[in-house]
């Protein structure tokens, strides 16, 4: 039997294709581990940092951000995805934003990362899916992309694909993607509220031991006079260390473990950050370079078999290029103003890591099983190590 499962949120029209959603919901009720439900990190009092999020609490609240995800579940041994990431609704390679890529360890696959770097910006949308299917993905997207219109004439595309190993849960060596996979996770990307856990591009990932997935979390800023600005983040977690939350030891603390094999520290994770404060694709490296930062707050500390990276990109009009343009111009924020912004992405990310482990769900397949990580024992360790 065959099941393929998909998210996103209104039908609609996205770049002259039909966009067909359903979506999956679950509801969260306490106590939490009698109904099987999952909640989020602020649902069981885990607030990193002091700034406050966006009204979602997503990498969505940037104003015109989508998420698609493609969630694929076939027999006994295939649990993968496909998770992407549009900046706005508009054709994305004839309004291309700034954008700035940060290698925390280089043991992984970023497919059109040298490009974004050199010229600074980003001319299709992010996909996310698991370690052998990036190939495939960024075809299919390639293909989606030529069939929009006004790209009649287009004869060179970088398509930015990113993944993470999911290899134990997952028929890896399948390569179970397909171009219809990714044009329904393009199609659905949607602005609002974003499935997090084991869906998509989490679907059979794991993380501290446990099952990880996609999670998100954002920040509202001020910089300055009336100006407000969102920091939003999305991760695929995939990866390992000393499990520890706002301080307290999980990995010392949790009774049993989520797998029956040991991971270590290795595993990779995507950190995909949006923005609508208009910055160079120079800020946006050093914003994301502080994504690490909120990465080792949770216990990582980048094995050699960890592969780390980030993606920043700022959606403000601003600072939007026209490929066409002969000349480009806009202002930005000023060095002075940025720091804000970088604490706000440390909590965004630290944060989105814990949604997606808490959000995710306990997945089995021929090749093993992977309990959800108890969140009643969380919150009763956590009370523990509250002052």
């Amino acid at each position: 039997m065959t099941s393929r499962r998909r998210n996103g949120g209104t039908a609609g029209r996205r770049y002259g294709v039909r966009a067909v959603c359903v979506a999956i919901g679950m509801a969260v009720v306490a106590p939490l581990e009698a109904q099987g439900a999952r909640a989020r990190a602020r649902d069981i009092g885990v607030t990193p940092g002091r700034l406050p999020p966006g009204r979602l609490n997503a990498i969505t609240d940037v104003p015109g951000v989508r998420v698609g995800h493609r969630t694929i579940v076939s027999g006994d041994s295939v649990r993968t995805g496909v998770t992407a990431i549009l900046p706005h609704g508009e054709n994305p390679f004839y309004s291309r934003v700034p954008a700035a890529i940060v290698v925390g360890n280089g043991f992984g696959k970023l497919l059109g990362s040298t490009q974004v770097n050199e010229l600074g910006e980003l001319e299709t949308p992010i996909l996310l899916t698991c370690t052998l299917c990036v190939w495939r993905a960024a075809d299919a997207m390639v293909e989606w992309l030529l069939a929009l219109p006004r790209m009649e004439r287009v004869r060179s595309i970088n398509p930015l694909v990113a993944e993470t190993n999911d290899g134990f849960l997952n028929a890896i060596r399948s390569r179970p993607i397909s171009a219809a996979d990714v044009r329904a996770a393009l199609t659905t990307a949607d602005t609002g509220r974003v499935e997090e856990g084991s869906v998509g591009a989490g679907t059979g990932t794991v993380a501290f031991g446990w099952k990880g997935g996609i999670g998100t979390a954002s920040r509202v800023v001020q910089e300055g006079g009336d100006s407000a600005f969102t920091v939003g983040v999305l991760v695929q977690s995939n990866f390992g260390g000393a499990l520890q939350v706002q301080g307290a030891p999980l990995w010392r603390e949790l009774t049993r473990p989520g797998v029956r094999r040991p991971q270590g520290a290795d595993g990779s994770i995507i950190i995909v950050i949006a923005t609508n404060a208009p910055l160079s694709n120079r800020n946006l490296e050093r914003v994301a370079a502080r994504a690490i930062m909120g990465l080792s707050r949770t216990g990582s500390y980048a094995s050699n078999g960890s592969g780390d990276y980030v993606i920043a990109f700022s959606t403000a009009s601003a600072v939007r290029r026209d490929p066409m343009a002969p000349r480009v111009t806009g202002s930005e924020v000023a060095n002075e103003r940025m720091s804000v912004l970088f604490e706000a992405v440390v909590e965004a990310t630290e944060e989105a890591i814990y949604n997606s482990l808490f959000m995710a769900t306990r997945v089995e397949s021929r090749g093993g099983t992977v309990e959800a990580i108890p969140l009643d024992e969380v919150r009763r360790i956590l009370d523990r190590y509250r002052p």
